[in-house]
């Protein structure tokens, strides 16, 4: 339990990775780039932001290098929060 009485659930995507048709229902119809990870080293070496992956292409490799997801993913019923943006957190409360 957390303040506010919120209950937190962690998954550790390393050792419990997603599967793409998990990521595919977590994204819905958000942007799939968003979830891609700026910082990780295929992204630059693929130069996505350039040009990015295909949606199909994307979900594969998230499942496959789950260092490629931007994290941590906060998600609060139908609102989702990639990467640490502490206004947008405070706000899911």
């Amino acid at each position: 339990m957390l303040e506010g009485g919120a209950e937190l659930e962690l998954r550790d995507i390393a050792q419990d990775r997603l599967t793409a048709a998990e990521l595919d229902k977590l994204i819905g119809e958000r942007d799939y780039r968003l979830f891609l990870n700026t910082r990780n080293e295929l992204y630059r070496q693929r130069n996505m932001k350039e040009n990015p992956p295909s949606r199909a292409d994307a979900l594969k490799m998230m499942a496959a290098e789950p260092n490629s997801i931007r994290r941590p993913v906060v998600i609060s019923g139908t609102k989702i929060v990639l990467g640490y943006d502490e206004e947008a957190l405070k706000k899911l409360t």
